[in-house]
């Protein structure tokens, strides 16, 4: 028998009220405050606590407010920045490569709803992983869509939504988002 947490991280159905799982975010929610809160001057505390909740793989830089589920499903690659605002919905895998950098309010979803009413109402859920490669920026106010891959080298325009995956080398953008331009 899976634990919810186990159906969570694999894909399937899972419900979130999980008394395990509440209190990973619960945990979760005191490192975020502590971030939020934290002197802007003091980079290294700032830093300490990022590497406490996430999997930091190199430098990383994250503006004030930063929001996550569980922190523990984000990796990222080398010289990362997100600028105020960034939302991370980690309820599945989020792994986002070296070089990325996010405008302000990017938001990432890898937690999803069943489309089905009534297995809806049950309180189930599900998250689908979400990988964005090397080298990719992404414009304010993008929304990344649970089960998302986006290439390595692409830009994705500011107020896009991207519920299908993006190849490398491209610009990208819109609601659908999809590509305007190849590099």
């Amino acid at each position: 028998m899976k634990t919810e947490k186990q159906k969570m991280l694999s894909g399937e159905l899972y419900y979130s009220a999980d008394l395990e799982l509440a209190k990973e975010r619960q945990a979760a929610k005191k490192l975020l405050f502590e971030f939020n809160n934290a002197n802007p001057e003091d980079l290294e505390r700032r830093v300490q606590i990022l590497r406490q909740l996430l999997k930091v793989k190199g430098k990383v830089h994250i503006e004030s407010p930063f929001y996550c589920d569980y922190g523990y499903n984000i990796t990222l690659g080398d010289n990362f920045y997100a600028n105020h605002g960034c939302i991370i919905l980690d309820v599945n895998k989020v792994i986002i490569g070296d070089n990325v950098m996010f405008a302000p309010y990017v938001q990432i979803y890898s937690a999803t709803h069943p489309t089905d009413p009534q297995v809806r109402v049950s309180g189930l859920e599900l998250g689908k992983p979400i990988t964005i490669g090397d080298n990719v920026w992404i414009g304010g106010g993008a929304i990344i869509c649970p089960g998302v891959t986006i290439g390595d080298n692409t830009t994705i325009g500011a107020g896009s939504v991207v519920v299908k995956d993006i190849p490398a080398n491209v610009v990208a953008a819109g609601n659908p988002c999809k590509i305007i331009k190849k590099l």
